[in-house]
């Protein structure tokens, strides 16, 4: 079955909703409203909105600071000197902060309180040049492998409150812990032990080596963290060279490199090289579960929810309690899925809740032109009859598109409201996008992306049915309205491009961080704020700025909402370890250095 691109799907909606003429007037929900970026003097947001930067610095609305929580390189454990980036190990490596932080999961201790937690933090990937200065022609050394190997992965670090009210590293702590590409972890779910996961180290097909390129995340309601493994195709190389065809085209559909990998560590680990392990690849992709709160737990790939290139993995509870995860893959033309446990949480009882995502349903979404749209099962039933449940799940985005799934403008994160349970879809980019056709076709080559709205039948997130809305047109609104629809409002196209990671406040507020506004608008990415409800519906206001070659990601909160984390990844982008384009966070160092910063009001009341 062929489905329709979002792009087309998003033309005849507008269409149908008679959108030129009455678009605040549609539906039973408000489509867009505008002015889209608020004046002070809407202050409905408690701060006003920070002017765009292009400086080598992290800026914050007025009345707020910052402090640099933990960077790259910084001891997590006792017994170790400051950093040095000219003197690397990768013993070191495993016992400090490592590269690249994308996802942050705030986890209080004790439980429900603020003044002392848990931050679980993904390493999303790792930059040669700018980790390195004695580069070789043909890539890293061994010992730079296996540096960067110990620079992937996950961090779990305690913090406390000190008298300040700053955030610092409990270095002592027992639930400090490191996670990385070479970590024991273990498969769970229908795939698990099948023929796709197999390889030569592990028969059983039941236990995998690391976690790569985790993306955003998610936390759940019994106290976990969730992962995505997203652009794990960068790490495998010889997929040209794979015999079976059923595995040849599930890899081409990801993007494994056919012939060198990107990191070309499949020079000192053959599981890296698709000709000896051509199962390996299958190992990842998958959303991994970790317990931050029990240093010696085994983190989980959970098969049931599908392999793909995740962004990340919201959970929240159906009205009968059931597990949804909402989880988007991060490409062109791909999907959006959510995943339906089969049993319900049971509050209080860790050991049965600990098993919620072994097994359930996994849907892809298909949005239809009227508003409407449906959740289609990944099971072994009409297109798929012939298939597996394992060979559906290790190869979902085929599976999707042969159910007629919608493609999308590269569905990123997806968060819902704590508020009113409606579901927000970060559609980031899509530049390959073709041009449609009428007067009221969204924009080709979109190089802002938007955010989609959809609100689950009934109410309950395990509904088979949605309908939806786009929430916010992004890009420059005196440039990028008429690609939208011709005629249209700039009013009505939100001053932000790329969004990317969400986080909501405690009273219903959507937090929206981006990436890829220097090429986009050409100034530096941010965090932005907007209401989801009431009066200023649709107006965003910019909160952070992120320094040069930088983006912002994993924005989370603190239980008392008075402190917001926020990763500043890759500053720096493009440039070297001894010829940088930023210097950020330290200046004395003089490279730059991915890093987590709390922000606060300075008033120490919540942000928001």
């Amino acid at each position: 079955m062929h489905a329709d691109p979002f792009d087309l799907v998003l033309r005849r909606r507008f269409e149908r909703r008679a959108f030129l003429g009455a678009a605040l007037a549609a539906g039973p929900f408000l489509v867009l409203r505008g002015p889209a970026h608020a004046a002070p003097s809407d202050a409905g947001l408690g701060f006003d909105s920070l002017a765009p930067s292009s400086a080598d610095e992290l800026r914050l609305a007025a009345g707020h600071s910052s402090r640099v929580v933990i960077a790259w390189g910084d001891p997590m454990f006792p017994g170790l000197d400051a950093f040095d980036p000219r003197a690397q190990s990768a013993a070191e490596q495993e016992r400090r902060f490592g590269y690249n932080n994308d996802f942050n999961a705030w986890l209080p201790l004790p439980r429900g309180k603020s003044e002392r937690g848990l931050l679980f933090v993904n390493h999303e990937y790792t930059g040669r040049k700018e980790m390195f200065t004695d580069l070789a022609p043909e890539g890293t050394t061994r010992e730079q492998c296996a540096i960067e190997m110990a620079a992937h992965g996950f961090s779990v670090v305690e913090l406390e409150r000190d008298e300040d009210e700053h955030w610092r590293v409990v270095l002592d702590s027992v639930r400090n812990r490191r996670l990385t590409a070479s970590s024991p972890m273990e498969f769970t779910g229908p795939a698990a032990g099948s023929e796709w996961l197999r390889t030569n180290a592990d028969p059983s097909g039941r236990r995998v080596l690391g976690s790569l390129n985790d993306c955003s995340g998610g936390k759940t309601p019994w106290g976990t963290a969730l992962a995505g493994e997203e652009n794990v195709h960068y790490y495998f190389s010889n997929a040209a060279v794979v015999k079976d065809e059923r595995t040849a085209l599930g890899y081409e559909s990801m993007g494994f490199r056919k012939n060198t990998s990107d990191y070309k560590w499949e020079r000192f680990d053959e599981r890296f090289d698709l000709a000896q392990e051509p199962n390996e690849g299958h190992r990842f992709g998958w959303i991994v579960e970790v317990d931050p709160y029990d240093p010696t737990s085994t983190p989980k790939k959970h098969t049931a929810l599908g392999r793909f290139r995740h962004e990340g993995a919201s959970t929240a509870l159906s009205k009968d309690g059931r597990a949804v995860v909402y989880t988007g893959d991060d490409a062109v033309d791909q999907f959006v899925y959510k995943f339906v446990s089969a049993r319900s949480f049971v509050p209080g009882d860790a050991a049965h809740n600990s098993r919620l995502l072994e097994e359930g349903t996994l849907y892809a979404a298909r949005f239809e032109t009227d508003g409407r749209g449906r959740w289609l099962p990944l099971v072994p039933e009409g297109p798929l009859a012939k298939w597996s449940q394992a060979r559906i799940l290790v190869h979902a985005r085929l599976a999707a598109q042969l159910l007629g799934a919608t493609p999308m403008d590269r569905p990123e994160d997806i968060e819902v409201s704590p508020v009113t349970q409606r579901v927000y879809i970060a559609c980031t980019k899509n530049p390959k996008r073709k041009a449609g056709d009428g007067g009221a076709n969204p924009r080709a080559e979109n190089r802002c992306g938007h955010v989609i709205e959809l609100t689950e039948a009934r109410g309950d997130l395990a509904s088979r049915e949605f309908v939806w809305n786009p929430f916010l047109l992004c890009g420059d609104p005196e440039r990028d309205a008429d690609t939208f629809w011709a005629g249209a409002d700039p009013a009505l196209v939100s001053p932000l491009a790329c969004p990317d990671n969400f986080v909501f406040d405690g009273v219903g507020n959507l937090w929206i961080a981006t990436d890829g506004q220097e090429s986009a608008l050409e100034q530096n990415d941010a965090l932005y704020a907007v209401p989801t409800a009431g009066p200023e519906r649709g107006l965003t206001r910019r909160y952070l700025t992120v320094p040069v070659g930088a983006e912002v990601c994993g924005p989370e909160f603190t239980t008392d909402f008075r402190t917001l984390f926020v990763n500043v990844q890759h500053p720096g982008a493009g440039g070297g370890l001894e010829t940088p384009t930023s210097t950020w966070p330290d200046r004395t160092l003089g490279v730059p250095r991915p890093a987590v910063v709390a922000t606060r009001r300075d008033n120490r009341e919540p942000i928001g």
